[in-house]
């Protein structure tokens, strides 16, 4: 049985002969009481120190306790406290008003000793019991919330060191994954996309390039240019990257399936590896695309120097030999440049 004692009762009548009647009864229970004369001073009351229980008179001069019981419900803070209306109003419809501002239980004038009593007992103990199944659910949000950060960063983990089997056959360094990581966040992010999208892709975006680990070395680690049948096996890390990720239920590999699949599409449809054009290419192989490009123009490859930022953003937003700024979905790449000291800071943070 939930115990009631020493529970704050707040009494609220401009008699101050029924308040210290009320303080009476109560006190009998082991409850403790506070006394105010008005609506008025009942929420302000409220403000500095929320009662478990309020006992209310209904009239009152000034604000009546009808008002009283709304503003007290419309208020987060006090949203939760039961109110007990003390009245001498027996009509039907005073009391319909009473419960449509919240009101729990209604009391009638001449109050009935033990009738009192035993309402605030049994409302108090409701109110105790609500108390308890609310923290209950507040630990067990806080312990799921736990337990799915622990999977996160698990998984995570587990990602990271399953993508190095690809760095270290291309080249590529781990700080290349992780700014791929939080590039696509980022870019995401400043494109309104929810929280959940935002964090998939962090996840899903470093797959980009898994494919590459069933591209043959004399092609993959290749210095020179590629001739037209090595390229086309090049281009292959992508059906292979989502062959390796088929069938994955959780939301990070099924992205990081379209990503692998997609990232080399391009906007004017002369990517590969189906031609796809516009919006026909996943939200996430777009965001992925500009991405890729803005780190390789950072970084230096064999048939080229790393770009410092400023150089990178002038080819992506201008072209160049290898470039045309048709690849990139419009209204990304203007998120993308009108951002670019983002993309800055996360590449000079996590540089190689």
């Amino acid at each position: 049985m939930l115990n009631t004692d020493g529970s704050n009762i707040l009494i609220v009548d401009d008699d101050a002969v029924n308040r210290h009647l009320f303080s009476t009864l109560l006190g009998e229970e082991g409850y403790l009481t506070e006394e105010v004369g008005s609506g008025e001073e009942a929420l302000a009351r409220v403000e500095v120190q929320a009662p478990d229980i309020i006992l209310l008179d209904a009239m009152m001069p000034g604000i009546d306790g009808f008002e009283v019981a709304r503003k007290l419900k419309e208020n987060r803070k006090s949203e939760s406290i039961p109110i007990i209306m003390i009245t001498s109003l027996r009509d039907q419809e005073s009391r319909e008003r009473g419960l449509t501002q919240g009101v729990e239980e209604f009391i009638n004038k001449p109050v009935n000793p033990m009738e009192l009593k035993i309402r605030v007992r049994n409302l108090l103990r409701l109110k105790l019991a609500n108390d308890v199944l609310t923290n209950h659910n507040a630990v067990l949000e806080e312990e799921v919330y736990q337990h799915s950060k622990k999977l996160f960063n698990a998984f995570e983990e587990t990602l990271y060191m399953l993508t190095r089997a690809v760095e270290h056959r291309d080249g590529e360094t781990g700080a290349h994954v992780r700014r791929i990581s939080h590039y696509t966040r980022s870019l995401a992010t400043f494109l309104g996309m929810d929280w959940q999208y935002c964090d998939t892709i962090f996840l899903a975006s470093p797959m980009h390039d898994i494919g590459k680990i069933g591209i043959p070395d004399q092609i993959l680690l290749k210095a020179g240019e590629f001739k037209s049948h090595e390229w086309e096996v090049m281009k292959t890390h992508t059906t292979i990257g989502a062959q390796i990720l088929a069938g994955g239920s959780s939301p990070y590999i099924q992205m990081g399936k379209e990503i692998a699949l997609s990232h080399h599409e391009r906007w004017d449809g002369r990517g590969y590896p189906h031609k796809l054009a516009g919006e026909d290419i996943p939200l996430s192989a777009r965001i992925m695309s500009i991405c890729d490009v803005y780190d390789a123009l950072r970084s230096k490859r064999p048939y080229k120097p790393n770009y410092d930022h400023a150089e990178a953003i002038n080819i992506i937003r201008d072209g160049d030999k290898r470039i045309t700024n048709s690849h990139f979905d419009p209204g990304i790449m203007d998120t993308f440049l009108s951002r670019g000291a983002d993309f800055d800071e996360i590449y000079n943070s996590m540089s190689d």
